[in-house]
Parts: C-alpha cells; sequence; structure tokens
C-alpha cells in the first residue's frame, strides 16, 4: 500500500539528504516520504537538534511472512524510565515501509513531557542517544575503573557501563557497524582451543558464532560472572541453543565456550565443550566456508540491534527488546516475597512460585485461595492480561481473570515475567495449570505475538486462543491506516470481518477484498487470514468465551488501581484494594440475587424458571431474548428423522435469519447463531421454536451452573460424579472456607449474634460427628 504526500516546502530531499535551504523550515508531518530508514532517523535526529531534544533509535517491527524490517520507531532521549533522567516522554515518530519501498512517516507526537534544550540545538548530527553514545544534553563523567581480579567473581545480569569491548558487554550495535572485510583480517578462523585469545568480548561471540554456525548448530548467550570488587565483567559463557530445559525444544546440551579476561585486557578461552546431545544441522556449503557473510548471520547481527538489550534469562542473558525488559528488580521480589509468607501464614490455599535460574530469580507467579477456589467455578474462559506491554510500566505484572455469574471480573492469579519469550510465557501458564490442580480452560483471551501463541499451544493444546481486541485494533490502523479512511473500504473490511456466516462466505468477501484493494501481497493481511480462527467472529463464536464481546475490549482487572508507573512501597496496597473492591462488588450481586427479584414481563414458565435460577445480572440477558423472540416467526423448512429445521426472522424484516435445528425426541436445539455455544444462555431464535413447540421448561443441559445464583456451589456436582480425591478436598475446602467467612462476618457483628452462631456452630459440628 502506497502512501504518498509531498511536502508544500521541501525539508528533506527524498533521499533523506538534507536541504541546507529550508533546513530552518524542517517539521515531521504524516505522509512525509524517505528513500530509507536512515534518512528518516537523520531527518528526525536534525528536528530534534533544532527543537531541542536527542533521540534514541526505538522499536522496530517485522514481517511475519519473511522476517524483513517494515516498520521502525524514532524516540525522544526520555522515553521511557530505565534511568533516573528519562521521563517517559511520549514524543516519537515511526516510519512505516510502502510496498514502492518508501519509508513514509505513519504516526508521530510531537509533545514532550519535559523542558527542552533550546540552546542545545544544532546539526551536528550526533544526537543519536544510545548504548554507544549519550545525549549531549546529558553529560556523564567518566571514572576510571580499577582492574578485576580474575579470582573474585559473581553473577550477575546487570550490563555493565562500559562501553568498550573490553569490558565484556556485548556490544551487537559494534557488530552491526564492523564490516565483514575488517572482520576478517582481525577474526581468528578454525575450532576453538583452550587457550585461544581474543581483543574483546565481541570478537569472542563473532568467533563463536561463526563456528557454530560451520557446524550446524545455534548459540545463545550464556552466563556472565563479575568482580567482587568493582562489578566489572570477568567472564562470559556462550552455550549451544539447546542448552537447558526450560522449553520442549531444549535438551539440556552441554556445548559451551567460555572467556575470562585477563589483567592485560584480553579474553582467553578457559573452558570448552564440543559435545553436543543432539543431531547438529548440516550447513550450506556458503554458510561452512564462510558464515559471517551469509545474510542468515548478517540479520542475526543488525535485526533490531539497536533496540535490544542483554537481559537474565532462562539460561544466562538473551536479547531482550529495551522498552519491554524485565523492569523486575530484586527490591520487587523482596517486597513479594515478604508479602507471600504473610499471606501464606493467613491462608492456607495461598500458592506461589519462582522461576529460579543458577541462583537468579525469574518470574514470579501467586493464587491465593480465593482465586484457586474461583477457578473450579469460572476457570472456563478466562483472559490473560499483559496490559504492562502497551506502555512504559514500572514492572511487567500479568494476570489471569475469568468471568463470574454475575457477568463480573474474577481474579484468577498473578504473575511477574521475566522478559517476553516463549520461555517466560511457558513457565507462567504450567505455573497457573499447578496452581489450578491441572485445570485448563475451554478458551482463552490473550495476545497475538508467537511466543503467547506457541506458549499457550504448548500448554493449552485444546483451548481455544482468542486474541486480544487492542492488538487487533492497533495492528490495523499501523497496516491499514490509509484504506481505513476511506468509507466503501471501511465498510467491505468490517462486512467481511463480522458479517460472514460460514467459512466460504469468509473465503470470498476475503479474496474480493484483498484483490479489489491490491492487497493480496500485504504481508500483514497474509498473516491475518492463517490466524483467522484466533480472531474472526465466524470462527470465535462456536466456542466458549462468556460472553466477553468479539469486538469489544475487557477492562483490564486492576485498572483503575495499578498505574503504569506505581509506587513500589504503593503496589501492595493498591493491589489488595482493586481485590478488595471487586470482591465486595461480587458479594453486593450475591445479596441482591438471593434477596431481591426481578419483575417477570410474561407468562411464559421459561421466565421464571430462569428467574428462579440465574443470577440477576444474567436474567435480565436472558430476559431480553425471551421478549425479542415475540418479534420472530419461525417457519419449518425441512424434518430429517427426529430433527426439525426452523427458518427464524424478525417479522418484517427478511434480511436477518437464523436456522434452528430441533430433535424432539431428545429436546436438542442447536441455532446457526451459536449464541448458547458462545454465551451459555439460549438465544431468541431456539426460544421461538421452543414456543412454536409448546415446550414449558427448558432443560436443565441449557442452564448452565456457572450462571445460577448457586454457581460457588457447583462443586458439589462434581465431587458426586467422582474424580481425583485429592483435588477436590482442596476444594471443598476452599468451599467452605469461602461460606465460613461470610458465616463470620454475619456471626461477629454484635453479642448476640455471635451467641447464636455459635450455638449453630456447635450444633451443625455435633451433626456432622453423629455421621461420622
Amino acid at each position: 500500500m502506497n502512501l504518498r504526500s509531498k511536502p508544500s516546502t521541501p525539508i528533506f530531499k527524498s533521499n533523506g539528504q538534507r536541504d541546507d535551504e529550508g533546513e530552518s523550515k524542517i517539521e515531521p508531518y504524516v505522509g512525509l516520504e524517505f528513500d530509507t530508514a536512515e534518512s528518516a532517523q537523520e531527518f528526525y535526529n536534525t528536528y530534534a537538534n533544532q527543537t531541542g531534544f536527542k533521540i534514541r533509535i526505538g522499536q522496530l517491527y517485522r514481517s511475519r511472512v519473511d522476517g524483513s524490517v517494515i516498520s521502525r520507531r524514532y524516540v525522544c532521549s526520555k522515553e521511557g524510565f530505565q534511568t533516573s533522567s528519562r521521563t517517559g516522554c511520549p514524543a516519537f515518530i515511526r516510519v512505516q515501509k510502502a510496498d514502492s519501498g518508501k519509508w513514509v512517516l505513519a504516526n508521530i507526537k510531537k509533545e514532550h513531557n519535559h523542558d527542552l534544550d533550546v540552546s542545545g540545538g544544532g546539526s551536528d548530527g550526533g544526537g543519536v542517544s544510545g548504548e554507544d553514545r549519550p545525549p549531549v544534553t546529558q553529560k556523564k563523567t567518566q571514572t576510571q575503573t580499577p582492574k578485576p581480579t580474575g579470582n573474585a567473581s559473581t553473577r550477575t545480569g546487570i550490563r555493565s557501563g562500559d562501553d568498550d569491548g573490553s569490558s565484556g558487554v556485548i556490544d551487537l550495535k559494534r557488530l552491526k557497524r564492523e564490516k565483514p572485510e575488517s572482520e576478517s583480517e582481525s577474526q581468528p578462523r578454525g575450532d576453538p582451543f583452550k587457550g585461544l585469545e581474543f581483543n574483546s568480548a565481541n570478537e569472542a561471540y563473532k568467533f563463536y558464532h561463526i563456528y557454530a554456525a560451520s557446524l550446524g548448530f545455534k548459540v545463545r548467550i550464556g552466563q556472565l560472572f563479575r568482580s567482587k570488587n568493582d562489578g566489572s565483567i570477568t567472564s562470559r559463557r556462550f552455550v549451544c541453543a539447546k542448552e537447558g530445559h526450560q522449553h520442549p525444544s531444549r535438551v539440556g546440551c552441554g556445548a559451551f565456550m567460555r572467556i575470562q579476561r585477563e589483567d592485560s585486557g584480553r579474553w582467553v578461552v578457559d573452558r570448552l565443550s564440543k559435545e553436543h546431545n543432539h543431531e547438529l544441522d548440516t550447513p550450506s556449503p556458503e554458510t561452512a566456508t564462510n558464515r559471517k557473510n551469509s545474510k542468515s548471520f548478517k540479520e542475526d547481527l543488525t535485526a533490531g540491534l539497536e533496540n535490544l538489550d542483554l537481559l537474565e534469562t532462562n539460561g544466562g542473558l538473551s536479547l531482550v527488546s529495551r522498552d519491554r525488559g524485565s523492569g523486575i528488580g530484586s527490591r520487587w521480589y523482596n517486597v513479594l516475597l515478604e508479602y507471600f509468607q504473610s499471606r501464606q501464614a493467613e491462608d492456607t490455599g495461598f500458592f506461589y512460585a519462582l522461576e529460579v535460574d543458577n541462583g537468579h530469580l525469574m518470574s514470579v507467579f501467586w493464587a491465593d485461595g480465593r482465586s484457586r477456589f474461583s477457578c473450579t467455578q469460572f476457570g472456563d474462559a478466562i483472559v490473560f492480561d499483559t496490559s504492562y506491554r502497551r506502555g512504559s510500566y514500572s514492572v511487567p505484572f500479568a494476570s489471569f481473570s475469568g468471568i463470574n455469574h454475575h457477568r463480573q471480573p474474577v481474579l484468577l492469579g498473578c504473575a511477574l515475567i521475566s522478559d517476553e519469550s516463549e520461555e517466560s510465557f511457558t513457565w507462567v501458564l504450567q505455573a497457573w495449570v499447578r496452581a489450578m490442580s491441572g485445570r485448563r480452560p475451554v478458551s482463552i483471551i490473550a495476545d497475538q505475538d508467537k511466543a503467547i501463541q506457541n506458549a499457550i499451544a504448548y500448554v493449552f493444546p485444546a483451548t481455544h486462543h482468542r486474541f486480544s481486541t487492542w492488538q487487533i485494533v492497533a495492528k490495523e490502523q499501523e497496516n491499514l491506516g490509509a484504506l481505513r479512511s476511506i468509507d466503501e473500504f471501511k465498510f467491505e473490511y468490517e462486512a467481511c470481518i463480522a458479517q460472514t456466516q460460514t467459512a466460504t462466505e469468509f473465503d470470498s468477501a476475503w479474496n474480493l477484498l484483498t484483490t479489489k484493494y491490491n492487497l493480496k501481497d500485504n504481508a500483514w493481511l497474509k498473516e491475518m487470514y492463517v490466524t483467522r480462527k484466533s480472531w474472526v467472529p465466524l470462527y470465535i463464536k462456536s466456542t466458549f468465551f462468556a460472553g466477553i464481546p468479539v469486538n469489544g475490549s475487557t477492562k483490564p482487572y486492576f485498572d483503575p488501581f495499578l498505574t503504569p508507573q506505581v509506587a513500589l512501597n504503593e503496589f501492595i496496597i493498591r493491589y489488595e484494594k482493586a481485590i478488595e473492591h471487586h470482591r465486595e462488588e461480587e458479594r453486593k450481586e450475591d445479596f441482591n440475587s438471593f434477596n431481591s427479584q426481578t419483575v417477570l414481563h410474561t407468562k411464559d414458565p421459561l421466565e421464571e424458571q430462569c428467574r428462579r435460577l440465574y443470577t440477576i445480572t444474567v436474567f435480565k440477558v436472558f430476559q431480553k431474548e425471551l421478549l425479542e423472540s415475540y418479534t420472530y416467526v419461525g417457519i419449518k423448512i425441512n424434518i430429517e428423522g427426529a430433527i426439525s429445521r426452523y427458518l427464524v426472522q424478525r417479522c418484517g424484516n427478511g434480511d436477518e435469519r437464523n436456522t434452528v435445528a430441533f430433535n424432539g425426541t431428545n429436546l436438542n436445539i442447536t441455532c446457526s447463531c451459536r449464541m448458547f455455544e458462545f454465551e451459555g444462555i439460549l438465544c431468541r431464535h431456539a426460544l421461538k421454536v421452543f414456543q412454536i413447540m409448546n415446550i414449558r421448561e427448558i432443560p436443565s443441559r441449557y442452564i448452565l451452573h456457572r450462571w445460577t445464583k448457586s454457581a460457588k456451589y457447583g462443586i458439589l456436582r462434581d465431587v458426586d460424579s467422582g474424580g481425583g480425591g485429592q483435588d477436590f478436598k482442596a476444594l471443598m475446602v476452599w468451599s467452605l472456607r469461602e461460606e465460613a467467612h461470610s458465616y463470620i462476618d454475619a456471626g461477629a457483628a454484635s453479642i448476640e449474634r455471635y451467641k447464636l452462631a455459635f450455638e449453630i456452630l456447635q450444633e451443625g459440628r455435633r451433626n456432622l460427628c453423629w455421621q461420622n
């Protein structure tokens, strides 16, 4: 899709070169074109110098089809909160690669949340802030670092502040800048051996990477060791990608190369293992001859390196997006562990799990007894909320939630996620399964990212994964922004997505749309078509999602209690306030459902039946469907044995048609609208057929226990049906404890109530003893 916009007053030429005559008029705007992403960076840097701020290179986005970079962000150097000098400034530009090969300015935000350095203007082109150069307006004094001692070291994942290769930091930017020709002159060749020396850790990493590629395996950056004296890096490990067991693809391979920093500043291989416990890939002749000149190696080193940091993950250090990095510091762990221990003393059902790797705490998961019990009732459809990924949150806090019998959000567990790798998401989901006694949901709403998709497919293989609406909307804006402003396209696109009733209809509408608007080669649309079962309503509505709207975004459970930059000392307080708020709302609805009744609007016995069983909120949904059914007509269109098919449509409106199949033998009924399958409540079309067939009572299988007033006691039916005794004992304990909390609150209201409650309790205990 080509986006073209010509500047009225040329500031930069189309190839990104400066036009000195117009330099004073530089002003970015949506639609501005550049020949390359680098030209866009140079333009934004010049604009920043004139305006009085510095820039950094932000996120990049890759094509899901071929891995090529299709979008880049350049941000104010004060974006984020990773250092004390940053203020979370939102100013940025984003350029997107068009089909023509040009780079088009697609998004821009000019507002800063800090004072600009009006005296710091200039056009020296040196305003890019990052690992290789501090901003001019944020001077940093250099201190002399004493030489480390080789025998006093400790493991850590904190980056060194040094930026030369001898410091031990794997400077991937430097790898990107260095040319292959210069590498070939200084890079050691052949197999690694003990005693092999390198000028820098960068050089050692490149060497091992080339060696690995020539044999047919991949490399990960492993542990580092730091000096106890000054914190400088004294040793590094590079390991086979299949080292460890944190993911099914890893087999615990022991191959690695470790380098040690000498007093001279050079790096020496002091430990080495070449044995692999798995089959190696067969490298191509070109790769075996000269790996560093191959395309894949260049991509490994250059793809988004400006936006990556080394962060501790499973098995050592991994490359993690800078603004998506761990955010979990040791202070967070200390506070949480103290909280967990205090909660466990009060709540015997409290569960928490820590992911520990080589002595380092990684991800954390926890769930209290109430959340675990709630999962037995409402864990069929869950939301895995990772809202922290949308902005500059100070901690990567994620939550699991469900929908209770009042259609309110209910907490099912929380986590801190160390990084956005597939391994981390897999560990968190597995921890949730352990906490919930092996239970797996029917459906889950979570983000679209490949790491999350793979983790869900591995841990919940039979669960229907539905993509988060916010992410789809954001991607639509990025990839179809200009077209979405065209009314005709918007209408046809939304009709294709939301109104098609069958797979054949959808495919036909999709092909027509992509052909008409020349979108056949749109990489994002290709990806979305492949994953259509995770976001198109046609494919989603046949799975139970507790009625969570397909086109609506769910409000985060902890909103607005936990804000992006909540302070550490307030986190636990706000966390508990959010939980108490939601649980109090649930108690109010419980009380209302048992102590008040909704007015009936008909004399239909189905309405009276459902008012008696459903909670008020759910009954109102059913009541609306029942009332609507009186405005529909049903026509029998065919009979196949015991099954009769009806065409049900609104009176006077032939556009809305649904087909209902009714089995007169067992009273089974299904409707093409799939409302019962999606929401668990019978639709108006099915109710119309019940009226035609004079059905006076809804079969029990169409009254989901999770929507009833007594949903909290659904466990009793499960116990009667048999199952794992240990699991059911835990469920019974949680159920009784929950009921006991309400009993205690009521009994402690006054002395008189206390005496009565105590007598009832004693009488109940005597009855239980007699039964034994």
